[in-house]
């Protein structure tokens, strides 16, 4: 009985832990962080996850079909987008895509928080807006990941 508990603890340790993603370096994501205006006639979109449910799941985003990128625990992701404008942010979850609409405005930026959510065989995802406050403060602490990397 505890040698079955033993082989059980050690495969779970060995299936379990943090997914990464490839990151910038300190001085991108430190310009990232300065929370620059966007060009003009453009918005700016910071995406990202922290810490939390999920830490061995990674999970895609994309705005407006394009490839943003591949999730993980503590990372963002910055893009700027047309202002003035619709956009579909989406990301990966358990059985299809979650998709948040978003009407950015030129000049201003938005922050965009992805979850995640138990699923039926994984995890799921989700995305949501914060305030600008709320989201400087938790950029503030992740690092940046780099863009245009996606599993699918």
């Amino acid at each position: 009985m505890l040698r079955r508990f033993v082989i059980i603890a050690v495969l779970a340790l060995l299936f379990s832990g943090c997914a990464s993603v490839p990151m910038e370096s300190e001085t991108v994501s430190a310009q990232a962080k300065s929370f620059s205006s966007p060009a003009d006639g453009n918005a700016g979109l910071y995406i990202y996850r922290s810490s939390g449910l999920g830490t061995a799941i990674k999970k895609d985003i994309w705005v407006d079909g394009n490839c943003i990128g591949e999730t993980a625990p503590n990372m963002f992701f910055y893009a700027e987008v047309k202002g003035n404008a619709e956009h579909k942010i989406s990301t990966e979850s358990e059985f299809s895509a979650n998709d948040l609409l978003l009407n950015a405005e030129s000049g201003k930026h938005y922050f965009i928080k992805q979850y995640m959510k138990p699923g039926v065989f994984v995890g799921g995802a989700g995305l949501e807006t914060v305030d600008e406050k709320e989201g400087k403060a938790d950029i503030a602490e992740l690092g940046m990941a780099k863009k245009g990397i996606c599993s699918k």
